[in-house]
């Protein structure tokens, strides 16, 4: 009930000031008695994926707390692990105003945020001044103004920076949203990308004393040969998970609505069977070998058992809990527990 209140009241906002006043409130009411009204307890269902044990198997994607300011908050709602960033080396404005738009008759987002964010030493305090104890996976990615060629040295200069603090690192080389970046899922500029990573990764392990796995996060826009090269060289390098869906460049599902021609990448409920088209071409194409985090267009609980029917082993939300609310997480782990 309070969750619809505050967003009809968030509805009525300009998208990218609702997220702000969203974020700020969480941050402030965090550890305080006011979480009250967001906090859910309920029965968990623990899954073991990449070596790691999640208290469920529902995520809150990357971009929601991009600086992780609200660990705790989102903790505090019942998410299995909260995934923060994506964060570059440096601090970035990101794309010009207006970035985000509501497409709601479709339960859509089209955003081109580019990577808005304080940079990794930010995220390093706010991961280290977190209490709840949550999981907190860190994505990651590289500055606008760094070439591609040399895309590799950011990722692994974050890398370095948020290792000691994650639970796992998810790699994005899959958003629309900076120019190039999508290159990266191709070829030899793929297999250096992920090389390097598994490399560092080594040292950083023997460095700290533990292991921290890495996932890639891939763009649904693939067809079925990118997506084989792609798990081929996943496989191939050892990495530990995939993440897949990102947004969608497509507008399938959203043409003719207001802000339907808006640049940028498309999430929410049209991207659904998209998302899931993929993680099954991609569970096809990694065997069993590496597990799968499925995203894109969750609306519902029942939408999550498709992803998980599809082949991944665990969910993320992000779209559908900005139009169902906290609940949503909740009866995805409900619908889990009693498969």
């Amino acid at each position: 009930m309070f969750y619809k209140i505050a967003q009809k009241v968030m509805f009525q906002m300009d998208p990218e000031k609702a997220h702000h006043f969203a974020i700020a409130s969480l941050k402030a009411t965090a550890n305080t008695p006011l979480d009250c009204f967001y906090a859910q307890k309920f029965t968990q269902a623990p899954v073991e994926f990449m070596g790691v044990t999640f208290p469920n198997p529902v995520g809150l994607a990357a971009g929601m707390d991009k600086d992780g300011e609200c660990i705790d908050g989102f903790h505090a709602m019942g998410f299995g692990h909260i995934e923060v960033g994506t964060v570059t080396p440096r601090p970035q404005p990101g794309n010009d105003l207006p970035r985000l738009f509501r497409l709601k008759p479709a339960k859509a987002i089209i955003n081109r945020m580019g990577f808005n964010n304080k940079g990794v030493d930010n995220l390093v305090a706010n991961l280290k001044a977190a209490k709840s104890g949550a999981l907190v996976g860190v994505n990651i990615g590289k500055n606008k103004d760094t070439p591609v060629e040399q895309g590799k040295e950011d990722y692994l200069i974050c890398m370095e920076k948020v290792y000691e603090y994650s639970a796992y690192i998810a790699v994005n080389i899959s958003s629309p949203n900076t120019p190039g970046l999508r290159s990266l899922q191709y070829g030899d500029l793929l297999d250096d990308l992920l090389g390097s990573l598994k490399a560092k990764q080594k040292d950083l392990a023997e460095k700290h004393g533990k292991y921290v796995p890495i996932a890639l996060k891939i763009a649904p826009d693939l067809s079925s040969e990118e997506i084989e090269k792609i798990a081929d060289s996943l496989i191939r390098n050892q990495f530990d998970g995939a993440i897949a869906t990102n947004t969608t460049l497509s507008r399938d599902g959203v043409s003719g609505l207001m802000n339907s021609n808006e640049a940028g990448g498309l999430s929410g409920k049209p991207l659904n069977s998209l998302s899931t088209a993929v993680i099954k071409q991609l569970a096809d194409c990694l065997k069993g070998e590496i597990p799968i985090i499925g995203v894109g267009g969750i609306n519902t609980a029942s939408d999550a058992l498709d992803k998980l029917d599809a082949g991944a082993q665990m969910v993320q939300i992000y779209s559908g809990f900005i139009y169902q609310g906290p609940k949503l997480i909740q009866d995805i782990v409900e619908a889990y527990r009693a498969r």
